[in-house]
């Protein structure tokens, strides 16, 4: 199975390299990779160019945004199946291999495991080592997204040409936007083993950080999910209201806890109790009452509310 591995790029000269490494020293040998540089000002053409490997492409382009990079490598690539790799994170040896295992029959993707690190790479901060849905995960990730981000995601090429383009419209959420348009489209499958398939920097730029604890953030890729006519024909309006309930609830959830986690602990909670009057359970009544103590706790006590450790 030939793997076409696509990477959005801009002003990450310090650490493409290290992806492209890590897609060079992978154990399945079958792959292409294409970089596009979506109008880098550091550099970081010249350091994808430091690369020799055939099989590692360079697409240079005027700063259009991370989902037209994603389309750009889309229409691109040449592979049976697509991983998107973020150019500041890496690859384990075996990822493409475990991950090419796992695709098999008509699924439309396979994933597993990923870690976050410190944005030096130095540090791994927390593991996900399980347990994942499979089969029909739609209904979940209808509630939330389930991936770190593209690079521990492997797409069937027919099932990304079927979902279509990254939305160029949403600065935040494309990806689990663009996840669930995949997933209405067939089942998924896990990876083989525990350890971590991607390793992700926590960066003070990244998205996620930034945009996470603003509200304002989830809005439009909510509306642009629940408005798609191809999972209201499957799900049916009433199931998909109630879903867009819990979805709701749960972007609450990661507001107030993204609140706290920068420090706006008052104004966090006041976000998960929003969240828990919506979709009330035992584990958030107790997250819930146990940020009234953090104060008086040591850091390394404080859960999903730990400050970043970038």
């Amino acid at each position: 199975m030939h793997v076409s591995v696509i990477t959005p790029a801009y002003n990450v000269a310090a650490f493409v390299g290290t992806a492209i490494g890590s897609v060079c020293m992978q154990t399945h040998d079958d792959w292409s990779m294409v970089v596009v540089d979506d109008g880098s000002t550091d550099g970081t053409a010249a350091a994808v160019r430091a690369w020799t490997d055939p099989r590692v492409r360079l697409i240079c382009q005027d700063n259009a945004g991370v989902s037209a990079a994603r389309n750009r490598g889309l229409a691109e690539h040449n592979g049976d199946a697509v991983l998107f790799l973020d150019a500041d994170d890496w690859l384990a040896p075996d990822a493409l291999s475990r991950l090419v295992q796992a695709l098999r029959g008509d699924v439309a993707a396979a994933y597993g495991p990923y870690a976050f690190v410190t944005e030096d790479g130095a540090r791994v901060v927390y593991q996900k080592r399980g347990p994942f849905p499979y089969g029909d995960i739609l209904p979940r990730l209808l509630v939330r997204n389930l991936f770190a981000n593209g690079g521990h995601l492997l797409l069937r090429a027919a099932a990304a040409a079927e979902a279509g383009e990254f939305r160029r419209d949403l600065v935040y959420g494309e990806d689990w936007e663009y996840w669930c348009r995949v997933a209405s489209r067939g089942e998924f499958a896990l990876a083989r083993g525990t350890a971590p398939l991607l390793f992700v920097r926590q960066r003070h730029g990244g998205a996620f950080l930034r945009l996470a604890s603003d509200p304002r953030s989830f809005a439009p890729c909510t509306e642009a999910i629940f408005a798609n006519p191809t999972l209201i024909a499957r799900l049916g309006a009433s199931r998909a209201a109630a879903l867009r309930r819990r979805t709701d609830a749960e972007n609450a959830w990661i507001v107030g806890r993204e609140l706290i986690r920068h420090g706006r602990r008052r104004e966090g909670q006041v976000w998960l109790q929003r969240s828990f009057t919506a979709q009330p359970s035992v584990k958030r009544a107790a997250l819930l009452a146990a940020t009234h103590a953090l104060p008086l706790l040591p850091d390394g006590l404080h859960g999903p509310f730990r400050a970043y450790q970038v």
